[in-house]
This record gives structure tokens, C-alpha cells and sequence, in this order.
């Protein structure tokens, strides 16, 4: 590609795909597509992002084509990769001048050199970092700054490589650079220091982010570049120069005012400072020992004194936050129960934190978090009131407490009462103590207390087991408080059911739940939603509980769901209606069939919510869970639900739909539910079968849920559903079984077992293609266990109930092996009996036992030589079913059902399900539980006899090992 002409052809281009216009945008992006494989394209793009004068869309767009380039041709072993030539060139040319004077694009154009220093520094781009660090030496502002931008790009990359080898280059990296990073970052800093005198907004900003950058670098090196840092003498003066820099900016943020262009920036300096502690902490917690003391002494004088008053910033207050939890709570900190195997380092770090969280230190700290960082703000007082929906949903989970100050103040309490609880347990206790008189309404810091200590009380519920009697609390002081109406009074009713939800799981007589239950009817009536939102949140941890009585709450169940539905229609945002429906959905899984007189208003409401929350995937899974409880619990009543019901399952399960990204899972369960729970197939429910094709392409995690779904229709209505979808099932299972795991060939292979128990006569010809494999798994002798029990099963199926059939499988397979049918059989019972100790289910080996036997009577040859093989099987089986009678001396087969055996279903079981009726059904008709293994062989035996004679029978007999005959006759006795 000639560079001069190649140059204006590529910058043509790029403008065109610029432009906003389809027509001509799309045609521009193929040929650009089509030139990155060309020899010189990534040359003529360095060209134009490096002219000034041209575009700046035109530009930005060449710099994001070269960086995707990088990652799909600069290694040596991808196809079309740059030659080394052109590479060479490119690398010079990216470092030749750092003068972008557009803010992005430099950016862009670092983060562009930093992926090429992945791949090729320092073994083929030496100059890399020398040319750095010249470079940020430079007077001239832009190239400096520009330079620094690339270094830390640059060291954040190379940071992040984590083979040894990479790791070894990043250490003598580290400390090449060291030096002379900490002495560029004191020097920024101080001209920072010195400019905030005169006031100069924009050299104060210029130097503040050239300290951002220098630290940034710095923070790489020191938490990545070294294997022990602590033994390196300019990291540790760095980290504990960071204190004293702290100190400086703290102080600077006082004068400097909110209006100030450096303010965020200087905000987020002090951040950058203590995530290099929090990060090296982190990485190197014994490094971190010497820097224990004076990290504490730093974070709690600043959080927990009036040291921080006036200079301390949330954002700054949840760092050092973090950092006190993370010494107190890090276990290479921890010494062992048995002192004497802890580490020398271990020790040396807990004699540290000992010495600090003396009692005056933890009691200070205890009492500050409860009475000043729990207290509800301003704030959040007028969100209450303003937005009541948004105000209950808390910042709590996963990650927040790194970012957020209230989970970071409970998370942090947490921590050092599970620590330290002997120390402040009794400071707790007497902070509850004091609150035993009535409250005067008027005092809303008296209240706002009340609140934080009870939610201290609350987060410390499994501390404070053995010190707080809580059912006598509850009974003497909390009930009350629950009854107290007063508008003033609504955040102490919320707190208290909230305290009592967190004391459920804990401490709480089960014969005090109606008490519980009575107050919560009371305030789902509430007049504030924040208080019937938190009710409501008690109650799924109440009915969630182990100690759990349906008995104790039948009482309550009409009112509960009626209040808690009320509540559901009156919540307006997407994330209460979800937490509402989770209650609903709890509160009908644990009472399952009791819920049916209550659910009407749900049913009617829920297609409105569905139809409403289109747009909102979340809540419809929650939908989704809703409806798989409220099946369950309605039981063949939930036919009446059919016509909202499967359009809702359709939806779900269909591939083609992109909702089903975040619905598949629970459709599939619905549907699961579904069929389980139908009395009868209708032609909706079948047609929504439709959609299971494309669900086992698939072959996702969900493919066992896919498989129970198909037994159910199997077992719901197998004529009218095999009819129509056997052959297109059949086919799909062929698919499957070419790349499967061996659990997955099972999961085939089960269902196509059951549809030969519902259909004996036309089940083997529907699945006909899928017989041969399972046939020369036999014959081969299938290597895993689990697969060839499964095969046997299914082949034992074809021989016991349709024998005209297997004769028909045996002739095909004899022609396709080139073998005489007799020959195969012989070959395939001798399979059998050797692998006999493969089928475990007892099941499977009485159906193997009549299997071989349905052979019998027989003049076949082959079948007689293997005669001593088929009695050894009828033995196992026998030994597997009979149970003797110790009264009668008579053996009975126990695996034989009767229609009248009803069995009892405890209050702890769910009561058996329409598919659970199906089964028992079918497994009436199944051979298995029909058929006395015992009488099946005396007649076939005797039927032998008969066809032989006498003699010829006694000489098949004498094959038989005289172990195996004794226990036969002692079986048989009786006949």
C-alpha cells in the first residue's frame, strides 16, 4: 500500500464512515473491513489520527480502528498478522511525538500504545519506557502530560499480566522506575501544594492531575511490582508518606470550596490515596504490618473524632471505613485457637491490633456508629416522605458497602462487634437499657436514637444471643411499640418489625408467633407505606423460617394475603412489586394447597401486571415465580388459568423471542409445574411444544428441565402427544446423542424408556432410529455403568412387551454386523449376564430377569446354551424383590403395586401431584409392578419342562451352577 496515495483512499473513506447517512456509512465500513488484513492499512492509519489539521471524528474513528487491529493481528500466530517490519515502524511512530492536542483521543491513543506494550514489552519495544520517562521530564506541558497519561496506561497494563514470566518482568520494571516515579510525584504534588498560595485555577488543575497520573503509577508499582515490599525502603517511605500527604490535602480541601474547578479533582486525589493502603492491604497484608498503627490511629481520628469534622467527605468516610475492616477482619491477622501455630507475622500484627482497640477506643467507636453514622439523615427522612418506594429500597447487597455509607457504617459494626463482642456486648445492652422509658414524640433525636440502637440490636442479633431474653422483650416492650400509632412515631414501627425480622432465624419461641402474626395484620394496615413495605419483608422471613407452623398461621392466611395483594396493586415501582410478589410467592409455597379459596383477586390481577411490565424483564421472572408457586398450590384447579397461563409459558420458552434471555429459566420451570399439575392435555398445551425443538439445539443447562418437561406430556396424554411430535422428537434426540455427555445420553435414553412403558406397542417403532445405537452399546459393552444399565433397560423393555418388534431390531442388526440373529442374541445375553452388576436400581434388574426369561420356552440352541445365564439373572432378581415372610416361611415379590395401596402423605409432604397420580397409573400396567417375578419363572420353567420332557429339561438344569439351583428351589417353594 504506496502511503501518499493509500492515505487520502483511507481518509476518504473513514469520513464516509462518519457520516450519519446509512447509505453511505454501511458500504464505507465493508471496505475498511476489508483493508485491515492489507500490508500497510495500519501505517496510513497512524498517518491520519496523527494529523491535526484533519477531522476529529475522522481521526477518533482511524485510532479505534487500529486499537481493534492490535488485538486481532499484532500477535505473531494470528492470521493475516502485521509483519514485524510494519510493527517495527508502527511502534516508533506511536511514540514520536506525544502532542494530541484532543483531550479523547489521547486517551485513546494511550490506552492504543499500552495494548501494543502487552504483547511487546520489553523484549521487542526496549525504548518503550525510557522514551516515557524522558518524555515526562519535558517542560512543555501537553507532551508532559500527554507522556504521563501513556505511562500510567502503560504500567496499569503490564500490571495486570499475571504468568510468572510476565509477573518477573514487572518486578525489574518496578524497580528501574521506582526512584524516579516517587521523585516525579513528590515534585508534582508540592508544585500542587505551593499553587493552592496563589490561586491560579488552572495551574493548580494541571499539577493536580499530573499528581492524579504520577500516583496512579505509583499505586501499580507498589501494589504489583514487588514480591515482599516490605523490604524495600522506598515503598514503605512512599506508603507512609501517603499519612502525611493525606494530612496536607485534607487540610487543602478546607480552603478550597465547593465551586473550586480542582475540587473533584482533589476529592478524588484523596480517594487515590487510600485505595493504594486499602489495595496494598489487600495484596500484601503482612507487608501492611508495619503501617497497622498508624492507619487506624489516621482512619479513626478522622471518622470517629473532631479531628475529621470539617475536612472529611462521605466518599473519604467509607474508605476509612474499609480500611478499619479490613484490619480488623483480615485473617492473616487472626491467630489459631492454639496460639503456638500461628506465624510469628500473624502474631506480631494481632499484638498490634490488640494494642490499639483498647476498650476506651472500641467503646468510642461502638457508640459513634450506633448515635451519630445510624441515625436516619435529613436526607433520607425527606425520601421517606417524598418517595417512600425508592426510600425501601436499600443499598445492601453484594458489593455496596465499599461505596455506599450506611451499609459501610452496619457492615464495619458488624465486624467489630463479631470481633470484640465481649467488650461490647455490655456497652450495647446499656444503650438499650437507657431506652426503656416512653419516648416523647416531639423529641425526634430521642426517636432517631431509639431507631439506631435498635438496628445496632438487630445487626448484632447472633452476638447477643446468649445476653438478650428477646421473646420477653418482645413481649414487654416491642408489641407495645408496634401499637404505638402516632405519624412521629413510624420510623420505631418500622424498626421494630424490621428487629424482629432479624430475630426470627435467631431467637424466637415458635407459640409467640400468633402474637407476631396478629401485629403484622395490624401493620399491613398501617398508614405508611415504608412501614407495610417492611412488614411485609418480616413476614417472608417469618413464613421462610425453619420453625415454621402452618397451623399457627392458617388463621391469619385470608387476612395476610388479602392485605399483602392490597399492597402489591398500591406500590407503583418495578422493584417493590417484585419484593411484594416474593412475599405472596413464599407465603403460598409454604401453605401449597390451603391458599385456593384466597387467590382469585392474584389470578385476576396478575395478566394486568404482566401485561404492564413489558418492558420490565425482572419483574416478570418474578411474575413467573409467582405463578410456579400458585400452580403448585392450586393442583389441577390451575387448568382455570390455562388461558393467561400458557401464552405466558409460550413467550418464555421461545428462543426466537429475545425476552427469553431473562425468562427461559423460570418459564421452563412454569411449564414443569404446569404439567405436572394438569388433569388433561389441551390442544394449547400441546402446542406449545412447539417450541421445545429449538430448546435442545440449545443443549444449555436447562436441557434436564427440558427432558422432565417431555416425560410429563409422556406421561399426560402419550398417544395424542407421541402422535404428534414423536418423529420430530426422535430426530432431535438422534442430534443430541452425537455430542453429549454420558449423564446427558442418560437423560435420552430415560425418557425413551418411558415412552415404551406408556406405549409397548408403537414406542419402539416411533423411536426406531434410535435403537441401533443402544443395541451395539450392548453388544460392545459400553464402558460407563451408568450408560449400559441404561441400555439394557431400554433393550429389556423391547424384549418383555413387544417381542415381534425385537425380532425385527435383531434381524436388522445381525445384517448390519454381518452376523447370523442367533449368533447376536447368544452374544447379546452373554453381554447381559456379564454386566449384570452394572444395573443398580432394583427396578431395572427384576425387569432384566423378565426380559431373559420372556425367551423362554425355547427349542433355540443358542438360547438353551445360555440358559444357565438367564437362571443365574432370575436368581439375582429374586434375591433382589422377595421379602419372606418370617411367619408363613413364604417369599413375597415387594416390588408388586395394587390399586387400593394409598400412600399416607404427612402435614411435611406435598400432597401428590395429577403426574404423581399418572405414574402410579402406569406403573399399575407396568410388568414390573404387575407381575410376580417368583410366579414368571415357575411358569416359564415349567413351560420348558413341558417342551422338553423330563430328561431334556434336567440335563438344561445340570448347566446350572447347584449354588444357584438350591436358591431357586428354596424361592419356588410352595408351586
Amino acid at each position: 500500500m504506496d502511503l501518499n496515495s493509500a492515505s487520502s483512499i483511507v481518509l476518504q473513506v473513514l469520513t464516509q464512515a462518519t457520516s450519519q447517512n446509512t447509505a453511505v456509512l454501511k458500504p464505507a465500513e465493508e471496505q475498511l473491513k476489508q483493508w485491515e488484513t492489507q500490508p500497510g492499512f495500519y501505517s496510513v492509519l497512524l498517518n491520519i489520527f496523527t494529523n491535526h489539521t484533519l477531522d476529529v471524528n475522522v481521526r477518533w474513528l482511524a485510532v479505534l480502528y487500529f486499537k481493534n487491529g492490535i488485538d486481532r493481528y499484532w500477535r505473531l500466530a494470528a492470521p493475516h498478522a502485521l509483519s514485524e517490519e510494519e510493527k517495527s515502524t508502527l511502534r516508533a511512530g506511536l511514540i514520536a511525538n506525544f502532542n494530541e492536542p484532543v483531550n479523547q483521543i489521547a486517551t485513546q491513543i494511550a490506552v492504543l500504545i499500552a495494548k501494543v506494550a502487552r504483547l511487546d514489552c520489553p523484549r521487542q519495544w526496549p525504548e518503550l519506557i525510557p522514551t516515557l520517562v524522558e518524555s515526562v521530564k519535558v517542560q512543555d506541558d501537553l507532551r508532559q502530560h500527554r507522556a504521563l497519561l501513556t505511562f500510567y496506561h502503560v504500567t496499569k497494563t503490564l500490571a495486570s499480566k499475571r504468568l510468572a514470566a510476565d509477573r518477573k518482568l514487572f518486578y525489574d520494571l518496578a524497580s528501574g522506575i521506582y526512584s524516579f516515579t516517587c521523585s516525579l510525584w513528590n515534585h508534582h504534588t508540592d508544585t500542587f501544594l505551593q499553587q493552592t498560595c496563589t490561586r491560579d485555577e488552572t495551574a493548580m488543575s494541571n499539577s493536580l492531575e499530573r499528581t492524579i497520573l504520577s500516583l496512579k503509577v505509583l499505586r501499580k508499582l507498589t501494589v504489583h511490582g514487588f514480591v515482599e515490599p516490605h523490604r524495600n525502603i522506598e515503598v514503605m517511605g512512599f506508603l507512609h508518606a501517603i499519612f502525611e500527604r493525606l494530612k496536607q490535602f485534607l487540610e487543602c480541601s478546607r480552603s478550597i470550596g465547593a465551586d473550586n474547578v480542582c475540587r473533584d479533582r482533589l476529592e478524588k486525589t484523596i480517594i487515590l490515596f487510600t485505595k493504594v493502603l486499602l489495595d496494598f492491604l489487600d495484596q500484601h497484608p503482612f507487608s501492611f504490618t508495619p503501617l497497622i498503627q498508624r492507619s487506624l490511629e489516621f482512619a479513626v481520628s478522622c471518622v470517629f473524632t473532631e479531628a475529621g469534622e470539617g475536612v472529611v467527605f462521605e466518599r473519604f468516610i467509607v474508605q476509612c471505613m474499609n480500611l478499619i475492616k479490613m484490619i480488623v477482619k483480615n485473617y492473616a491477622y487472626k491467630p489459631s485457637k492454639n496460639v503456638e501455630d500461628s506465624s510469628p507475622e500473624t502474631l506480631e500484627a494481632h499484638k498490634i491490633k490488640a494494642s490499639f482497640f483498647t476498650y476506651p477506643t472500641l467503646t468510642e467507636i461502638c457508640r459513634r456508629l450506633v448515635t451519630h453514622y445510624f441515625l436516619l439523615t435529613e436526607e433520607e427522612l425527606a425520601m421517606w416522605e417524598e418517595d417512600p418506594e425508592g426510600f425501601t429500597v436499600e443499598e445492601t447487597g453484594g458489593d455496596s458497602w465499599k461505596y455506599s455509607i450506611r451499609p459501610c457504617t452496619e457492615v464495619l459494626f458488624i465486624d467489630i462487634f463479631h470481633e470484640y463482642n465481649q467488650t461490647l456486648t455490655p456497652v450495647l445492652l446499656e444503650m438499650v437499657h437507657s431506652l426503656q422509658v416512653p419516648t416523647n414524640m416531639d423529641d425526634t433525636q430521642a426517636l432517631l436514637i431509639k431507631d439506631a440502637v435498635y438496628n445496632a440490636v438487630g445487626l448484632a442479633a447472633y452476638e447477643l444471643f446468649d445476653s438478650v431474653d428477646f421473646d420477653q422483650w418482645f413481649k414487654n416492650q416491642l408489641l407495645a411499640e408496634l401499637k404505638v400509632t402516632h405519624d412521629r412515631y413510624k420510623p420505631i414501627r418500622r424498626r421494630v418489625i424490621w428487629l424482629i425480622g432479624q430475630w426470627i432465624s435467631v431467637k424466637f419461641k415458635s407459640d409467640m408467633r400468633p402474637m407476631l402474626y396478629e401485629a403484622i395484620c395490624s401493620l399491613l394496615q398501617d398508614q405508611d407505606l415504608v412501614v407495610r413495605i417492611e412488614t411485609a419483608t418480616t413476614l417472608k422471613l417469618t413464613v421462610d423460617d425453619f420453625e415454621f407452623r402452618t397451623d399457627q398461621f392458617l388463621p391469619y392466611l385470608e387476612t395476610m394475603f388479602t392485605l399483602l395483594f392490597q399492597l402489591l396493586q398500591e406500590v407503583r415501582e418495578c422493584d417493590t412489586k417484585m419484593h411484594v410478589l416474593h412475599v405472596l410467592s413464599c407465603v403460598i409455597e409454604r401453605v401449597n394447597m390451603q391458599i385456593r379459596p384466597y387467590v382469585g383477586c392474584l389470578v385476576q390481577y396478575l395478566p394486568l401486571l404482566w401485561k404492564q411490565s413489558e418492558e420490565h424483564n425482572m419483574l416478570r421472572c418474578a411474575i413467573l415465580t409467582t405463578l410456579i408457586h400458585l400452580v403448585q398450590g392450586l393442583g389441577a384447579d390451575s387448568k382455570n388459568l390455562y388461558p393467561f397461563l400458557l401464552p405466558v409459558i409460550q413467550l418464555s420458552t421461545d428462543v426466537s423471542q429475545p425476552p427469553h434471555v431473562y425468562l427461559l429459566e423460570d418459564g421452563l420451570e412454569l411449564w414443569l409445574v404446569t404439567l405436572e399439575n394438569s388433569p388433561c392435555l389441551t390442544s394449547e398445551l400441546l402446542r406449545i411444544f412447539q417450541n421445545m425443538s429449538a430448546l435442545l439445539e440449545l443443549s444449555s443447562e436447562n436441557l434436564r428441565t427440558c427432558f422432565k418437561i417431555i416425560n410429563g406430556y409422556i406421561f399426560l396424554s402419550p398417544s395424542e402427544f407421541l402422535q404428534v411430535y414423536a418423529t420430530e422428537l426422535c430426530k432431535s434426540f438422534c442430534e443430541i446423542l452425537k455430542d453429549i455427555t454420558t449423564e446427558g445420553q442418560v437423560q435420552v435414553l430415560k425418557v425413551v424408556e418411558n415412552v415404551l412403558k406408556v406405549n409397548p406397542v408403537l414406542g419402539p417403532e416411533m423411536f426406531q432410529p434410535l435403537l441401533p445405537s443402544v443395541f451395539r452399546g450392548i453388544i460392545n459393552g459400553e464402558r460407563y455403568p451408568v450408560v449400559m444399565s441404561t441400555y439394557l433397560g431400554v433393550i429389556g423393555r423391547v424384549l418383555l412387551q413387544n417381542k415381534g418388534f425385537f425380532s425385527l431390531l435383531l434381524n436388522q442388526m445381525a445384517c448390519e454386523l454381518g452376523q447370523e440373529p442367533n449368533q447376536l442374541l447368544g452374544h447379546m445375553i452373554e453381554m447381559w449376564v456379564d454386566r449384570m452388576d452394572n444395573i443398580t436400581q432394583p427396578e431395572r434388574r427384576k425387569l432384566s430377569g423378565l426380559a431373559l426369561l420372556s425367551l423362554l420356552p425355547s427349542n433355540n440352541t443358542v438360547i438353551q446354551d445360555k440358559f444357565c445365564g438367564i437362571i443365574n439373572i432370575s436368581v439375582e432378581g429374586l434375591h433382589d424383590v422377595m421379602t419372606e415372610d418370617t411367619e408363613t416361611r413364604t417369599f413375597k415379590d415387594c416390588m408388586l403395586m395394587s390399586a387400593s395401596e394409598e400412600p399416607k402423605v404427612t402435614e411435611e409432604e406435598e400432597p401428590p401431584t395429577e403426574q404423581d397420580k399418572r405414574k402410579k397409573m402406569l406403573a399399575l400396567k407396568d410388568p414390573v409392578h404387575s407381575v410376580s417375578l417368583q410366579q414368571f419363572v415357575y411358569e416359564k420353567l415349567k413351560a420348558q419342562q413341558e417342551l422338553l420332557g423330563e430328561p431334556g429339561f434336567q440335563a438344561l438344569m445340570e448347566t446350572v451352577d447347584t449354588e444357584i439351583v438350591t436358591q431357586l428351589q428354596d424361592f419356588l417353594q410352595g408351586f
